[in-house]
């Protein structure tokens, strides 16, 4: 039976962070999905799975993607180590109430600046004045980043000559560098994950604008000094001829240590002041249809003219 009540499904909290494959074939099984190469077939709990990301190689059926999609599983299709995003399927609630929301704090200035001035707060441990202007932050959250850089490097001793990567030509960079590309891939598929299965758009963000992925490089910066900067720099230093791979491996098992998946959706409702929501008609009934509009209802300062 497909999971339709979308209240019945794990939260996104309790799920496993991501799985990404390669050169192989996703098909279903015994409502579920498995996933076949040279190497025979292992299943797929797909209901407790956040994020499945296809690398070159992949072939889905239509039956296993309707299994993800009833299991609220986000499928992202990407390029080789999980370094470009391609394409992205649907997860999440059927309740536009998040995204309206959302779309309604980035839409007002001042309310957009609150949300601004919450994201760059959220990254201190201390608190900071309320007087501080998105200048002033935005000069002390460099400050804190290349700090991250620094100690990183003098802890490791891995040397840091700045952030550089080319997507057309990955190997002219050097380890660490293409070690956090790799690292920051997965952080961004977790964070766009939780985006979609809260109901919000990805392509909506406060701090960065204009991409598809706006929203997703404004949640995961919450986390980089925290998760994809030390860990790069510790996958260099190791070295090996699987950099990316195990730099993968181990943002996996830094993603549980940390319970990273119990805090991202929290973090984004608390950057937009939000508060759990309560249950929501669309997600009990997927054909239910919902009220229309109606301007009458609008209180008299909203109401045209």
């Amino acid at each position: 039976m497909p999971l339709d009540d979308l209240h019945r499904l794990p939260k996104f909290r309790d799920a496993l962070s991501y799985l990404y494959l390669e050169h192989g074939r996703i098909d279903s099984h015994e409502k579920a999905i498995a996933f076949h190469d040279a190497q025979g077939m292992v299943p797929i709990p797909a209901a407790s799975l956040s994020l499945l990301m296809l690398g070159p190689g992949t072939s889905i059926t239509h039956a296993a993607m309707v299994a993800l999609a009833d299991n609220n599983v986000l499928a992202v299709w990407v390029g080789e180590e999980g370094v470009r995003c391609y394409a992205h399927g649907m997860g999440g609630t059927r309740s536009s109430a998040a995204l309206l929301r959302q779309a309604a704090l980035a839409s007002d200035e001042n309310s957009r600046l609150q949300v601004v001035l919450r994201m760059y707060r959220m990254r201190f441990a201390e608190d900071l004045p309320r007087t501080l202007t998105v200048e002033q932050l935005r000069g002390m959250e460099g400050r804190r980043v290349r700090d991250a850089y620094a100690a990183s490097s003098a802890l490791t001793g891995v040397p840091w000559s700045g952030r550089f990567y080319e997507r057309n030509d990955w190997q002219a960079a050097d380890p660490v560098n293409r070690a956090l590309s790799a690292a920051n891939s997965c952080l961004y598929g977790l964070c766009h994950a939780a985006i979609i299965s809260a109901g919000y758009s990805p392509a909506i963000g406060f701090i960065h604008t204009g991409k598809q992925l706006s929203f997703v490089y404004d949640i995961a910066d919450l986390y980089k000094t925290e998760i994809s900067i030390p860990l790069a720099f510790e996958m260099a230093s190791k070295g090996g001829p699987q950099l990316e791979r195990n730099t993968r491996l181990r943002c996996r098992d830094l993603f549980r240590e940390r319970r990273l998946l119990a805090r991202v959706v929290p973090d984004i409702r608390k950057a937009l002041g939000d508060q759990e929501p309560e249950d929501f008609a669309p997600d009990q009934d997927p054909a239910l249809p919902t009220p229309l509009w109606d301007p009458s209802t609008l209180p008299p300062g909203e109401k045209e003219g």
